[in-house]
């Protein structure tokens, strides 16, 4: 290991790396977050129940089991909300609801893409299955997380001797082109029953499923200076555990602080338990309302809040310079990146960089700026989704990575503390000059 990385750093790495290892699906996300959370104190609420909130007290609800959202309460009264959102899911393989497809002497699993999927990394490596199903028992109906943790399926590539163009550019049909193969059609055991088998559950008492394709391959530290990580959903799980850790690790102050957790970002967030859904917006007005406030007191307290929208951002790829603004391009290990875009698909803008960059500078964080190429539209992420309905200055930031949207992308491992040490030192600060 490089001397020059320091302890901390690599081992912030290797904790990012095993919560990512153990959270293949956005459930299995919200569980490991959970786990941390309830490590740390945090006390578990649930939306159909009447609250009687504390100051002081240290909370968190989930919603659909794959959002959640984490709020600690001053002990005195509170001037605002200071919040940090990222999401749970990733780009990858859904099953679809009848998915055992018997042809041509294999079974296949019928897969659809659910978000913005580099496809071919897809391609000749082992895949596994996980998400979450919906058991009879004798409550009713319950969830349980899946995970086989087993090569099952692998998406073979057409060789090269009968597709001599596949080096020169090929357009992918995912129905064709991308269903898994998991067995010969003289297999025994199918994939329903490997999952009650791995659930603990009998196959017949299985009503619905939620399940996805994911490779296993771990995530590593990597590069001649052991400066980088790869490892499958850098994208969005390096925010949520870094926002996270700085979240728990902050202290109180007059500001009520808020971790939050979407799902469905990857696919317009557009859901109950997304980004565009009114869970953040109805959880700060029963915080409100649970405490007693006023009306008054929740407006002024609404327009004294900021929130961080924190979803990884492209990291300049020496091979293609020519995508990116040729002034303003981050790079891996310089630190976190501030988002702009004219067109507010990301919502940063002069007031909320002001705010960050002054964190930064006051807590000696490096920070750097992307901005698209003029003739790129680039892509967007949850902050400008989330202010349709939570409307406060909001900053994008993230950090840089390459092969976004890949099965398996890279990252460099100092900006992990970057973002731990900023998202500490924002739940921590106590200005209120910044609205």
């Amino acid at each position: 290991m490089n001397d020059n990385i320091e302890k901390e750093t690599v081992n912030d790495a290797k904790d990012l790396l095993n919560l990512i290892d153990k959270s293949p699906t956005a459930y299995h996300v919200i569980k490991n977050a959970k786990d941390i959370l309830d490590a740390a104190g945090f006390k578990s609420l649930k939306e159909t129940a009447v609250w009687n909130l504390q100051p002081g007290e240290n909370y968190y609800v989930s919603r659909n089991d794959s959002s959640l959202i984490a709020f600690s309460i001053p002990k005195s009264d509170y001037k605002g909300f200071r919040i940090i959102a990222s999401h749970s899911d990733s780009p990858c393989p859904k099953l679809k609801e009848d998915f055992e497809y018997n042809k041509e002497g294999y079974v296949r699993l019928n897969v659809e893409k659910y978000g913005g999927m580099l496809l071919a990394p897809w391609f000749d490596r082992p895949l596994s299955v996980a998400g979450r199903i919906l058991v009879r028992d004798e409550e009713g109906i319950s969830p349980v997380l899946v995970n086989l943790d087993k090569d099952v399926a692998v998406i073979p590539s057409l060789a090269i001797h009968m597709n001599r163009d596949a080096n020169s550019g090929y357009s992918y049909s995912f129905q064709k082109d991308m269903l898994p193969i998991v067995s010969t059609s003289e297999g025994k055991k199918g994939i329903m029953s490997l999952v009650a088998e791995a659930a603990g559950v009998e196959e017949d008492s299985i009503l619905g499923k939620d399940l996805f394709m994911y490779i296993r391959e771990k995530g590593v530290i990597w590069g001649s200076d052991d400066e980088f990580i790869g490892s499958s959903r850098l994208d969005d799980q390096e925010c949520v555990w870094c926002s996270l850790k700085g979240f728990v690790e902050a202290e109180n102050n007059e500001y009520v602080k808020m971790a939050c957790i979407f799902d469905n970002e990857e696919v317009g967030s557009r859901t109950k338990q997304g980004a565009d859904s009114d869970f953040l917006h109805s959880l700060i007005d029963r915080i409100n309302d649970n405490l007693g406030r006023s009306r008054e007191e929740y407006y002024t307290a609404y327009a004294n809040s900021f929130m961080i929208s924190a979803d990884n951002a492209h990291a300049l790829h020496p091979a293609h310079t020519n995508k990116y603004d040729p002034i303003q391009s981050p790079k891996m290990n310089d630190g976190i990146v501030i988002k702009f875009s004219a067109r507010q698909s990301y919502t940063t803008d002069g007031i909320s960089a002001a705010y960050v960059k002054r964190i930064c500078e006051d807590s000696s964080i490096p920070y750097q700026i992307f901005v698209n190429h003029s003739d790129e539209p680039g892509g967007s992420t949850l902050g400008n989704i989330s202010n349709s309905h939570v409307s406060i200055n909001t900053a994008d930031i993230g950090l840089a990575q390459l092969a976004m949207h890949s099965s398996y992308e890279v990252a460099g491992i100092k900006d992990i503390e970057y973002l731990r040490e900023f998202s500490k030192a924002f739940f921590e600060d106590e200005d209120t000059n910044c609205n």
